[in-house]
């Protein structure tokens, strides 16, 4: 069996794909029971966050692995297959483990070196366990991946290059200020109550807020948030739960505002943000519009069947497809085509040529139109659009949301600054890497070379106990016919005898066996075990059953270590 990974993120889709195909916890545990139901995958594991859907499996056939995995992330996330597949990567063997090892150390994040991650490695792992898709391979992993990535951030600077997802955002919203003078005396809404609202909390209480406002679906939990922000040493920040029905309310007294739920719809449409502005301010939330100076209005004629392009003057303050801005700048031929259609004539497109015929048309369609504006179009290309001052910011909002919470065209609305998944992975396109990259990568690579040694060896465990068995039953042999030739051996001799014979066999094996592990955990081991077994003749079965059981007691023994180590956090 090899791992395979096959997934979709920031780095290789769009946020609207990214959005589209977010999985929901029910999604998620629905697609960990149909991989392993697979008949290519005997484990399974998913890890979704807000900019990365990654599918992982113990795989015994590399290609269809891959068909398999790509259709079941398409089934379960709503997104065609054929849509879907040219925004996903794969990774196999040792390519999958260095990728899945540079995701646990920050690497792979949309904020290069945070530390996030390392709990939705946490998480996805635990959904695992639960669910008992996660055999000895992916246990292995995983534990190891948080590992890889607790060391990346003990023994580098790496934590100097990233910080968290929240916090960037929230530095966004600052425009350039810092967080803690920006944050300062604000009051804040967070709206969910999973970990990365919690995060951001606990943030926004640092930075100096006058207060924390937390909204869930399930009141609880958000009554629970709120009483550790309260509970918090060195603030006197108050905290308080409120229903979801209560967040419009809210809204209207809150400067900064903070989603991340994993609700498929929109948590705040845009409506709902420019009652909030207005019960705010007095003063309607309104659209931002370009404006184009020198440009009389007009307001002649609908949209409705014109036959031109009208990307080049659509969103004009004032705009009229009969408008002057329509045509100015046309060719002759369209010209006539927009001029017919004002008058509710009809024309074929003609092909631009110079002609006596076409020139008497230009004129007439010319004439049309300057009985029609006022005066004859001059030949020109559209002014380009300015923007309009805005007003600065009354409500701040960051979505964290995959997908959204809030509703895209709050982008638009005057008096909001809104800062999203999408517009995050713009700013940190030009995030500078620091020096420290360099040397988590070099751990990183380090890392995967041991855990490929490791599982390469423990490949050929089952294989080693089994020739063991297999001579400890020779010599068990042996014994019993020497008692039927030898009757009158007292025990201290047999005892005696069973002892050397024992000693001889051990000795024996002992270099063979050392050695062969030392080889099988080299690259291109593997073939190893399958000598073993020819040369002593091993039935594969019983070398299938060892390695079942020592799968077994391995897993057991990382759920033990699992429950123990959350009994004491608890």
């Amino acid at each position: 069996m090899s791992l395979l990974v096959v997934g979709l993120s920031h780095r290789s889709a769009p946020v609207s794909v990214l959005e589209r195909a977010a999985l929901s916890a029910d999604a998620q545990v629905k697609l960990l029971q149909d991989t392993v139901a697979a008949e290519p995958s005997a484990e399974a594991a998913v890890l979704a966050t807000c900019n990365r859907i990654e599918l992982y499996a113990d795989v015994d056939k590399f290609h269809a692995g891959v068909a398999e995995l790509s259709t079941l992330l398409a089934q379960h996330s709503g997104v065609g297959l054929d849509e879907l597949t040219p925004h996903l990567y794969v990774h196999y063997e040792d390519r999958a483990v260095h990728h899945f090892f540079s995701v646990a150390c920050g690497l792979d994040s949309m904020v290069v070196g945070e530390g996030q991650i390392l709990g939705q490695i946490k998480d996805a792992l635990a959904t695992a366990q639960e669910l008992h898709t996660a055999g000895r391979l992916l246990n292995d992993l995983f534990q190891q991946a948080l590992r890889v990535g607790k060391r990346a951030h003990s023994e580098t600077g790496i934590d100097r290059a990233g910080q968290s997802l929240v916090t960037f955002g929230l530095e966004q919203l600052s425009a350039g200020a810092p967080v803690e003078a920006w944050a300062r005396g604000k009051r804040a809404l967070v709206i969910g109550a999973g970990s990365m609202s919690s995060l951001a909390a606990a943030t926004l209480a640092r930075a100096g807020v006058a207060e924390v406002v937390v909204a869930n679906r399930t009141f609880d939990r958000a009554e629970r948030l709120a009483e550790i922000l309260n509970e918090q040493g060195g603030t006197d920040l108050p905290a308080r739960a409120i229903p979801m029905d209560a967040v419009p309310d809210e809204l209207t007294r809150a400067d900064i505002a903070v989603s991340c739920t994993g609700a498929t719809g929109l948590v705040l449409p845009a409506g709902a943000v420019a009652a909030a502005v207005e019960g705010r301010t007095g003063a309607p939330a309104l659209r931002r519009a370009a404006v184009r100076s020198g440009l009389p209005p007009t307001s002649v004629g609908t949209e409705e069947g014109c036959p031109l392009e009208l990307s080049a003057v659509q969103g004009a303050n004032g705009f009229s497809v009969m408008g002057e801005a329509a045509v100015a700048g046309m060719d002759a031929a369209t010209l006539e085509q927009h001029a017919a259609w004002v008058d509710n004539g009809t024309v074929d497109r003609r092909d631009n040529r110079h002609s006596l015929d076409a020139d008497s048309d230009v004129i007439t369609a010319l004439a049309a139109t300057a009985a029609l504006v006022g005066r004859v179009p001059e030949r020109r290309r559209p002014e380009s659009a300015v923007e309009a001052p805005r007003p600065a910011p009354v409500l701040s909002l960051l979505d964290l949301a995959m997908p959204r919470d809030i509703d895209a065209a709050v982008h638009r609305l005057l008096g909001v600054r809104l800062v999203d998944i999408e517009s995050l992975a713009e700013a940190s396109a030009d995030a500078p890497m620091a020096a420290d990259v360099d040397q988590v990568r070099r751990i990183v690579s380090d890392e995967v070379a041991a855990f490929g040694a490791a599982q390469r060896a423990a490949h050929i465990t089952p294989t080693v106990v089994a020739l063991r068995t297999m001579a400890a039953d020779v010599v068990a042999g042996e014994i019993a016919r020497l008692d039927g030739r030898l009757p009158g051996l007292d025990e201290k001799q047999r005892g005696e005898i069973t002892q050397t014979v024992r000693r001889v066999v051990d000795k024996l094996l002992h270099a063979p066996t050392v050695r062969v592990k030392q080889l099988a955990a080299e690259p291109g081991g593997a073939g190893y075990a399958d000598a073993l077994r020819t040369l002593f003749d091993l039935d594969p079965e019983t070398v299938a059953a060892v390695s079942r059981a020592e799968d077994s007691k391995h897993t057991e023994s990382v759920m033990n270590a699992e429950n123990a180590e959350n009994r004491g956090r608890a």
